[in-house]
């Protein structure tokens, strides 16, 4: 019968690849791959030979079409990303769509999932939580997208690049304040860590960019009004902070009196 397996893969550790996910990579008719390069890999490890069709972000509408006739025309089509769950922030999440559209079975073969691991490995409060993906590279949509956030209470997990890691925290640090944040990075490969901190001290500390690797960021909710969770001066500091990312003044101690209830007055006569 037709199909689509939404299959996932490794993060980093082969041994991670389920048996059920090997069979159903081998009994399928073809495999929709984000990178053909990197299923290959997995492939070879476990002796598979399978027809492989390259499916990403900039040919998904076109190869989206042709993957859903081969199935509407009897195939078995297996969906992988380069790691993880596929269509968690991925183009395959547009694949399934399509796939529910046309009334073809679509059928899950999990696998592990970065954001979901790191919260566990995070130590934050995880009975509440919200995925976030990756922040726009675009500065306006960026700031937009993390302001909306302020007043989150539920625990908050992002992907980032390391390259874009000290701008995203700057950001972060100037739109929430100084709170904790679980740097998660490298899940189950050698290097795994978790770095526990706070937002001002990780802004601080990676700004010159040494952090490397695949990283997902665990940060905290909003607290309560009535949780003293900032002293004055580190609001008076995360105020600064938005300043120096192009707020202005007056705007920068209001929106950090809305964040930590201290008085707008008294972070702005520590502003000028």
């Amino acid at each position: 019968m037709s199909k689509l397996f939404v299959v996932g893969t490794p993060i980093g550790n082969l041994g991670d690849f389920s048996p059920r996910a090997v069979q159903a990579l081998s009994e399928c008719d073809f495999i929709a791959a984000e990178d053909t390069r990197v299923t290959l890999k997995l492939l070879n490890h476990f002796g598979i030979k399978k027809p492989m069709v390259s499916y990403y972000e900039h040919n998904r509408r076109e190869r989206g079409e042709m993957i859903i006739a081969r199935i509407l025309s009897g195939e078995v089509c297996a969906l992988v990303t380069d790691a993880g769950m596929p269509a968690i922030s991925d183009p395959g999440e547009d694949l399934v769509k399509l796939c529910h559209e046309n009334g073809i079975k679509v059928e899950s073969v999990p696998g592990p999932c970065a954001f979901t691991t790191a919260l566990a490995l995070s130590g934050m409060p995880s009975g509440r939580f919200t995925f976030e993906g990756f922040l726009s590279v675009n500065k306006p949509g960026r700031n937009e997208h993390l302001n909306s956030l302020k007043k989150e209470k539920r625990t908050m997990l992002f992907y980032e690049a390391p390259h874009k890691l000290p701008n995203t925290l700057r950001d972060m640090y100037a739109a929430f304040g100084d709170r904790d944040i679980a740097i998660v990075r490298e899940i189950t490969k050698l290097h795994e860590e978790v770095i526990r901190t706070t937002l001002g001290e990780a802004a601080e500390r990676y700004s010159d960019g040494s952090l490397k690797g695949e990283i997902v960021l665990v940060i905290a909710g909003c607290p309560d009004e009535t949780d003293p969770e900032m002293t004055f001066s580190q609001a008076v500091e995360a105020a600064k902070a938005s300043v120096e990312n192009g707020m202005s003044v007056s705007e920068a101690a209001k929106q950090t009196a809305k964040l930590t209830g201290f008085k707008k007055g008294d972070i702005y006569k520590e502003l000028i």
